[in-house]
């Protein structure tokens, strides 16, 4: 061939590509972009469902366990919305779960299910593995169940709720402190700590006096009335980022710090 015949050859390429551009790039774009789709067989409960036979944990979220309060809410939630539709799923950096269970965003009609559990006070935010490109989403829409105060956004009305504050916060150490800011003692029995997932300490029968602090510490010791002892785990805290959410002993919300 040619070296003007080679070049003709080359020059029409381009320009065909140049011409189709637009078009190969839209093709790309969906390709890559592009969701499994299945349809909804089971709502097992607020962030865990079954399509097409595949058991799929909700990313981004953590629902009430059986028997919590808001669960049974979280699950009919879920259940009304896309129960035997067909939903788009959207995987993060893992795919699968240790129990073996396929992570992922779960979408309808372009709107991201897994986020309005959020937003409407059935799930809190919840990324066990690290912060992904939809954290700020998650965490912008837990703020704004708070503003609306719903559900599991609910604030307490406990009178002390406004008298306790998180002290100290060392999740590398595994240390959280509060202290009674008020000039009256507080009953904090069957108050609860909480993380993003499944661990919880609940006090026990303490009187948190006026102006004093109060400690607890991951590990195994001897409890006394400025320290307690958050036994039966290796850690609490996650090293990728976690919650800390107090609650009062009806299981409102009085303070929440993330990092």
């Amino acid at each position: 061939m040619r070296k003007k015949d080679v070049f003709l050859l080359t020059f029409l390429v381009l320009l065909l590509f140049i011409i189709n551009y637009s078009l190969l790039n839209t093709v790309l774009i969906k390709f890559f972009n592009e969701k499994d789709k299945g349809i909804v067989e089971r709502v097992i409960d607020g962030d865990t469902i079954v399509v097409d036979g595949v058991h799929i944990r909700l990313l981004g979220i953590n629902s009430p366990e059986k028997g919590e309060e808001y669960s049974k809410e979280a699950t009919g939630y879920l259940r009304d919305i896309i129960f035997n539709k067909t939903v788009s799923l959207e995987y993060g950096k893992n795919k699968k779960d240790k129990y073996g269970r396929t992570l992922a965003y779960v979408f309808l009609n372009n709107e991201n299910i897994n986020l309005n559990s959020v937003r409407n006070g059935f799930s809190n935010f919840y990324f066990p593995s690290g912060k992904d490109k939809h954290y700020l989403e998650f965490k912008n829409a837990w703020e704004k169940c708070l503003k609306d105060n719903k559900n599991l956004c609910e604030k307490s009305l406990d009178k002390c709720a406004e008298c306790i504050e998180l002290e100290k916060f060392d999740y590398k150490k595994e240390i959280v402190s509060f202290r009674n800011l008020c000039s009256f003692n507080c009953d904090l029995e069957a108050w609860e700590i909480k993380d993003e997932g499944r661990k919880k300490f609940i006090f026990p029968k303490i009187i948190l006096n006026a102006s004093k602090e109060i400690s607890i510490i991951t590990g195994n010791g001897n409890d006394n009335e400025n320290v307690l002892f958050w036994r039966g785990k290796e850690y609490i805290w996650t090293k990728t980022g976690d919650t800390l959410f107090l609650r009062d002993k009806n299981h409102r919300l009085v303070l929440w710090k993330t990092y």
